[in-house]
């Protein structure tokens, strides 16, 4: 007999993301399986009423809150408290929640806090009788495995993606909100200075996902290596399309070699080996040189494309979906040309 805590943190505007809801379709679910258990769900946030509202018929048989302005924006000396009473309160001896960098930055410390085990990666979560049981990724997504524990309380942190979102009713709920009293903060956030959005390249919400090689800036057909070409078509592309930008650790890590480099790209780009794995709905790998179709990332891809001069390359024809035997710099080009002409 499980109290399962679904844990989130609300979003600047007040409401549950979307990774919080793939996580609380999996806490529902697993409440679901396991006889008697019960389902509470656990909100932080400047305010958890919208929020708690946002998910009030997912079945839950109690809306703890830990809210304030203190609790905004995410601070590790803040949240670990918060998240710790949360715990107590609820006497959860499983918690459900979203790997985001908020919780992930925190959970190991609040699992020593509550004397508990924490699993991060978890792809899915599932319940038979009384035994849960949980699959996760080991080295970089290259292994899965599938763990039990008998600790309790056992902390989960679903990555996003893996799970479909709760899509339930909204409407009205009783918050029960937890005070917290907090030490002297020795940090202060004063504000958030980000990038607008359409200086954006990595976009974990598009539908494509546009990966660069490291061919688009080594020596092309007439000799030379063009990547201020590149770097306009690139930016072209991402800009009337709105994908996502990745790239492989060839590419990112050209400036080390002393060789010419995108400017916008960083490791932050980086997908497979030590990178991000990314799971949209299609991907288009360019100037690729065979490389990118097999990284790790781009097996969660549904559909998968590349542009590829050499037609005999093994890893584009055994990993892409479809092969473009073409010069990326042509396709692109020509691809950003009708992209314009569609949009007048």
């Amino acid at each position: 007999m499980e109290t399962i805590l679904f844990l989130a943190h609300t979003e600047a505007d007040g409401s549950l993301g979307n990774p919080a809801l793939e996580s609380l379709n999996a806490a529902q679910s697993l409440a679901s399986a396991l006889a008697g258990s019960t389902l509470i769900a656990g909100l932080i946030g400047a305010e958890v009423q919208s929020a708690a509202n946002q998910i009030a018929s997912c079945g839950a048989t109690r809306f703890l809150g830990v809210a304030g302005t203190e609790f905004a924006q995410a601070r590790y000396s803040s949240d670990i408290i918060a998240v710790e009473a949360l715990g107590r309160a609820a006497a959860a001896t499983i918690i459900v929640g979203p790997a985001t960098s908020r919780w992930n930055r925190i959970m190991a410390g609040a699992a020593q806090r509550l004397g508990g085990r924490i699993d991060t990666h978890v792809t899915g979560v599932a319940g038979a009788g009384d035994k849960i049981s949980v699959t996760r990724w080991y080295y970089r997504q290259r292994m899965e495995g599938v763990l039990s524990r008998t600790q309790r309380p056992w902390i989960l942190l679903l990555e996003s993606g893996c799970n479909t979102a709760w899509s339930g009713i909204a409407g009205t709920t009783t918050v029960e909100l937890l005070p917290v009293a907090l030490p002297a903060q020795r940090t202060t956030v004063t504000g958030v200075q980000a990038p607008a959005a359409d200086a954006q390249t990595i976009r974990p919400d598009a539908k494509l996902l546009f990966v660069a090689g490291a061919g688009w800036t080594k020596k092309q057909a007439d000799g030379q290596a063009h990547p201020v070409d590149a770097e306009k078509l690139i930016l072209g592309f991402l800009d009337q399309t709105k994908a996502s930008l990745g790239s492989t650790k060839s590419l990112v890590d050209l400036s080390g070699e002393g060789q010419a480099v995108l400017k916008f790209m960083t490791h932050m780009n980086q997908i497979g080996q030590t990178g991000a794995t990314p799971r949209h709905q299609k991907g288009l790998a360019t100037c690729c040189h065979g490389e990118e179709p097999h990284t790790v990332g781009w097996r969660f891809i549904n559909e998968r494309r590349a542009i590829n001069l050499n037609p005999a390359c093994s890893w584009a024809q055994g990993k892409a979906d479809v092969l473009y035997v073409a010069d990326s710099f042509a396709v692109i080009s020509k691809v950003n040309e009708l992209l314009a002409t569609k949009q007048r």
